[in-house]
């Protein structure tokens, strides 16, 4: 499962770099070739950058590709090294449902009452903040899963 996970999310991303990066190209090429860049492309360029960093995120903490600072762990025994990683687990899951999950589900409905839509494309904006409370699920399903994996290798 998480090998799926990890190669649907890689393509994800590999898809919206590759669609960020011919939208780029199209805005230079509208503006120095045309003279006048195509509205939309801007925003989606941005909106394109919200996805692929945030969703990166999840990705990378997932597999454990994050910035950390590992001055306590390498000089703990093999019991209290476990402790701390399922404290530092638990910690980022707490903070992926609290902060991630309901706080992004509460922005998607706030923008969504409020019919906010963006100024170019006039796409909802709920649907571009959608991708806060779809990242909070993967780093809880990442961490979930790592700290399993983690039990079984250091049993």
């Amino acid at each position: 499962m998480r090998e799926r996970i990890d190669k649907i999310l890689g393509g994800v991303l590999a898809f919206l770099m590759a669609l960020m990066t011919l939208d780029v190209l199209w805005g230079v090429f509208t503006r120095y070739a045309m003279g006048s860049q195509a509205g939309w492309s801007e925003e989606l360029a941005r909106f394109l950058l919200i996805w692929i960093g945030i969703l990166g995120a999840a990705y990378a903490a997932g597999n454990n590709m994050h910035l950390a600072i590992d001055l306590l762990m390498p000089r703990l025994n093999k019991k209290r090294q476990k402790r701390l990683y399922i404290l530092i687990s638990s910690l980022i899951i707490v903070f992926a449902f609290t902060v991630m999950v309901i706080g992004g589900l509460r922005l998607m409905y706030i923008t969504q009452v409020l019919g906010q839509l963006s100024p170019a494309l006039r796409v909802p904006m709920a649907a571009v903040y959608s991708v806060v409370p779809l990242s909070g699920l993967l780093v809880i399903y990442y961490k979930a899963d790592n700290m399993a994996a983690y039990d079984k290798m250091h049993q």
